[in-house]
């Protein structure tokens, strides 16, 4: 179940307190959209004070430097409230979320040339240039998690993204603004024994920015590396798929499947019979947290695969998942698997790949892997799984159970169902069973 990171419970405590401000900026008409262009244009703001304090300031009158840090934490707040009012007043859309992170790196690229401007405008050339690092470390943390999603995989790790990057330069900013009103901005420490200072007012604000030039690129780097491993892992799944899943006859030894399904039916067949193939069935409806819903012959009864929530809503950690039957050929009600069911043919079985991430399986068929994660467009736990050799939403899967006795039934084949979240096309593929003769 684990504990919430310190950096979430922030978050969730910061939302507490900036809800009501949210609410009033849904009444009097504001959009998430509206929100994202308020905070670029406070983050133009805050470059045209770093330039004026280059132009018109000197080297000791670190008062701009103090306006544009207070300005900076200021816009950082929009940055946390057009996704409250996005998600509080029900106004989410894919392109709110594109047009925030576009404008998000707009806004952190005027804010670091401002700063480049300013400490280039007196000659603090070193920290000018570890500036410029930081912004480059800045892009590639955001560049990495776009691409790596883009690609299909979760990617949010690393010390510095965009809340903390925000926060360590406005405060720094603030805090130097504010102590060189009160020592002076042209205070230096010296040590005996060495012939320059070691510290001066400035450094205040030109240490943090040396440590997030630092921080941002590592940041930068091990998100890189843990793309990398998700996407070996996924490159791996995918040739185990392609030697055992092909949409051509084959023959593959099926005996967990068989074992698994016969167990599954020992229940007395229904009179509800699925005879008109899988788009005769019923379609389960209704409920927030399906994943997806698995059918077969002989009759209409269906497996639903759900999110399992613990009691405040986050989802369990052990257990992500939840199985349970529609059993539509009696009364349409909602029936727990029972033991047989759950450990031989219809259970999950997970394993945690990361943060949010799990591999799942069902208990009858370990080669055919799915990945519950969020999916990058909605930010909503989806359960993924190879169709036509594309990493895609999975909503169906369907069973043709084609004769054949009790302990051996004769699978036909099994069809996959789902949704490419890159094209959002559906997919299917028709995977046909041959049973392996024995002796041959």
């Amino acid at each position: 179940m684990g504990d919430k990171p310190l950096r979430v419970k922030l978050q969730h405590g910061i939302y507490k307190v900036i809800d009501p401000f949210v609410k009033m900026l849904i009444k009097i008409g504001f959009t998430p959209n509206s929100v994202t262009t308020t905070g670029f244009i406070l983050n133009l703001g805050v470059a045209f004070i770093f330039v004026l304090g280059g132009e018109e300031g000197n080297r000791g009158d670190l008062r701009y430097v103090g306006w544009a840090g207070g300005l900076i934490l200021f816009a950082g707040l929009f940055d946390m409230l057009d996704g409250q009012v996005a998600r509080l007043g029900n106004m989410s859309s894919t392109f709110g979320a594109m047009y925030d992170s576009v404008l998000d790196r707009y806004s952190e690229l005027f804010m670091f040339l401002g700063i480049c401007y300013y400490l280039v405008a007196h000659h603090y050339l070193l920290s000018s240039l570890f500036a410029f690092i930081a912004l480059i470390g800045s892009m590639m943390v955001s560049y990495t998690r776009a691409r790596a999603e883009g690609l299909g995989i979760e990617c949010k790790g690393g010390l510095m993204q965009r809340p903390e990057r925000v926060v360590l330069i406005g405060v720094s900013a603030l805090a130097c603004g504010i102590t060189a009103h009160y020592i002076g901005g042209n205070y230096k420490l010296y040590v005996p024994g060495i012939s320059f200072h070691v510290f001066e007012t400035m450094s205040i604000f030109t240490i943090p920015v040396t440590v997030l030039a630092i921080l941002s690129n590592i940041t930068a780097f091990r998100r890189l590396f843990d793309s990398k491993r998700a996407l070996d892992l996924r490159d791996k799944e995918l040739q185990e798929q392609k030697k055992t899943t092909v949409t051509t006859p084959r023959k593959v030894n099926v005996l967990p499947v068989i074992i698994g399904l016969a167990l599954a039916v020992s229940l007395p067949f229904a009179s509800q019979a699925a005879n008109g193939g899988p788009d005769s069935l019923p379609v389960p409806t209704g409920n927030p947290k399906q994943l997806f819903y698995l059918q077969r012959t002989p009759n209409s009864n269906t497996i639903v695969v759900e999110l399992n929530n613990q009691s405040n809503g986050e989802i369990n950690q052990d257990d992500p998942v939840h199985v349970f039957w529609i059993r539509y050929t009696e009364q349409g009600q909602r029936q727990e698997l029972n033991f047989i069911q759950r450990v031989f043919a219809y259970g999950i079985k997970n394993k945690k790949l990361g943060t949010d991430k799990w591999q799942l399986h069902f208990v009858c068929y370990k080669k055919y892997n799915m990945y519950l994660m969020k999916a990058p467009n909605d930010g909503k736990f989806h359960a993924y799984g190879y169709i036509q050799n594309k990493l895609v939403i999975i909503n169906r899967m369907y069973i043709k159970v084609n004769g054949g006795s009790f302990w051996s039934p004769n699978v036909e084949y099994v069809q996959l169902d789902g949704l490419d979240p890159v094209t959002n096309t559906l997919m299917t593929e028709r995977i046909k069973v041959k049973k392996e003769e024995e002796g041959s």
